[in-house]
């Protein structure tokens, strides 16, 4: 069932990190099935790609805009995703201000938008309490620390997404969805594939799904977990 009752194509879905590979993929999914779709993007020349993915850009800088003026691009959307991330080349301090900031200003700016669902793409292990003093340590932290964030707001609908190892592998359209599924990979283009089910599924409101390749078709997958 899609939010409000709505029907195919008749969503508003804005995704934060819009330029990133695996929301570049979500984007396309969603405007092939007739939804409006938006991408917060950091650099006006990302805006092209975007627009081929079928995405109107959103350019705001998610590291020093104000909840106020993220909220203001929210407002009237179905849905927000948050699949942003300060990516692999970078130090710890942009962990601290992307993945777990940005994350946190995009959760309080939707409750402040009145946009209820939300799903915010993390990471397998991801924990706030989580040791160690390397990049990626901090990173597992910074992920953490929004997840638990974004469980405390009552006012969102919100899914947690932890995929594990992404690679670019063509998708096979079968995974494994659950609270916990174990160490593995998984391509972008079924995370991508999933979070567009999660979308369009408010059901899973209020899960931490961990997400690997696997047997079941996504679809299948999806619903399954929004049963339990």
């Amino acid at each position: 069932m899609r939010p409000s009752g709505r029907t195919v194509g008749d969503m508003r879905i804005v995704i934060a990190g819009g330029h990133g590979q695996i929301a570049l993929r979500l984007e396309r999914l969603l405007a092939a099935r007739g939804d409006e779709v938006a991408g917060v993007v950091r650099r006006a020349e990302q805006a092209d790609d975007l627009r081929a993915a079928g995405a109107e850009p959103i350019v705001l800088d998610l590291e020093s805009a104000s909840v106020e003026e993220v909220a203001e691009r929210l407002r009237g959307a179905d849905a927000a995703v948050f699949a942003a991330g300060a990516g692999p080349g970078s130090g710890k301090a942009r962990k601290d201000t992307v993945d777990k900031g940005a994350a946190v200003l995009f959760a309080d700016a939707a409750v402040r938008a009145g946009v209820r669902r939300h799903v915010v793409v993390s990471a397998m292990a991801a924990d706030a309490r989580h040791e160690g003093g390397e990049i990626f340590d901090a990173y597992l932290r910074a992920k953490g620390a929004a997840d638990d964030h974004v469980r405390a707001q009552e006012a969102l609908d919100w899914t947690i997404l932890r995929p594990g190892t992404l690679t670019d592998e063509p998708g096979t359209g079968h995974v494994r969805l659950e609270a916990s599924t174990g160490r593995g990979s998984v391509p972008r283009d079924d995370v991508a594939a999933v979070l567009a089910e999660l979308v369009d599924t408010p059901a899973t409101a209020g899960l931490t799904l961990e997400l690997v390749s696997g047997s079941t078709p996504v679809s299948v997958a999806v619903k399954s977990v929004a049963g339990n």
